[in-house]
């Protein structure tokens, strides 16, 4: 492949090649995976450029993909380019999926201003797809402004979103606390901004008691020093009637310039950056795991655990030590 002529492409903001792009990041093929490395080095030194990245998380039925077109065709109507990076649940059984956001998105999708990606999870940790903070980094160098990275649900390993965004915005639904209280505080730590969507109709003053509920929560929560007086905060939006949009971004850009201005934007790449440099090496280290030595070894210790002939402490430190030699 023509990594030097793709990365031109990309960095002139051909949206066919930052497809092509991404879906070289994303292959598994250990060729391809050096030419993804080789191409995401070349966009970072052609084209710097940072754009807001916004984690969006929530529970299933909240109503992430309605917000996403609501908010992401809001943001193009400021004059912004919007890319919407969207991880579908994979089967565990084929690995496959039906990668439903961009058919839910009909109205961005059509936007010449927005760029919407959707992803199979593949079953990593949190459904966030492995390689999306690499697609999040050609995003960026194709000259995109704000970047949504819509994950699958909610709980504890969904947190690992806050280590490639800016921003971590909590969806929430009116009167949705009692089936959120076992991840509520993990997930509330992470939180910048809680949103409760569906504030209309009949739900609208539901949805003001909730917010008033995470509101009271949030104050209880120590402080972080990443965050300026009255962050984190909870709000009320609606992505049917699109209200709320307005308030909710002002509060986003208020939070970012803060932390621009107070040097903890930049800490915080740069501890992410550090995050995902041992996330690879860990990564790399389970992948000799797969080499068909490796496997043979596995399971004749395997075998040799189930018989009882060896313990399996043992067993792992036999198998650690071919490794170490291999």
């Amino acid at each position: 492949m023509d990594i030097q002529g793709l990365s031109d492409k990309v960095v002139a903001q051909d949206r066919r090649a930052l497809a092509r792009a991404i879906t070289l990041v994303e292959s598994s093929r250990e060729d391809h995976r050096a030419q993804a490395a080789a191409l995401v080095e070349e966009i970072r030194r052609k084209a710097p450029h940072q754009a807001v990245r916004i984690g969006l998380s929530g529970t299933p039925g909240v109503g992430k993909s309605t917000f996403i077109e609501s908010f992401g065709t809001f943001l193009t109507e400021q004059g912004l380019r919007v890319a919407v990076l969207a991880v579908d649940p994979s089967s565990a059984r084929s690995g496959g999926s039906i990668l439903g956001d961009k058919t839910r998105m009909e109205r961005l999708s059509r936007n010449p201003n927005a760029f919407i990606r959707p992803s199979p999870s593949q079953s990593h940790l949190g459904g966030v797809a492995r390689r999306t903070r690499e697609a999040v980094a050609l995003c960026e160098g194709a000259g995109f402004d704000v970047i949504l990275i819509e994950t699958v649900g909610v709980g504890q390993s969904e947190t690992v979103v806050a280590e490639m965004s800016d921003l971590f915005i909590l969806l929430l639904a009116p009167a949705g606390g009692d089936e959120l209280q076992g991840v509520k505080r993990g997930i509330m730590e992470m939180a910048d901004i809680i949103l409760v969507n569906k504030a209309d109709g009949d739900l609208k003053a539901t949805a003001t008691r909730t917010c008033a509920d995470y509101s009271g929560a949030l104050r209880l929560l120590r402080k972080r020093p990443q965050d300026p007086q009255d962050f984190p905060k909870a709000m009320t939006v609606s992505a049917l009637e699109e209200d709320g949009l307005t308030k909710a971004w002002e509060e986003m850009r208020t939070l970012t310039d803060w932390r621009r201005e107070n040097g903890h934007f930049e800490g915080r790449r740069a501890a992410q950056a550090r995050f995902w440099f041992e996330e690879e090496v860990k990564q790399a280290l389970l992948a000799q795991l797969q080499t068909a030595a490796a496997k043979g070894a596995m399971d004749q210790l395997g075998l040799d655990v189930a018989t009882g002939a060896v313990s399996p402490s043992v067993a792992a430190q036999r198998m650690l030590e071919q490794l170490k030699h291999s």
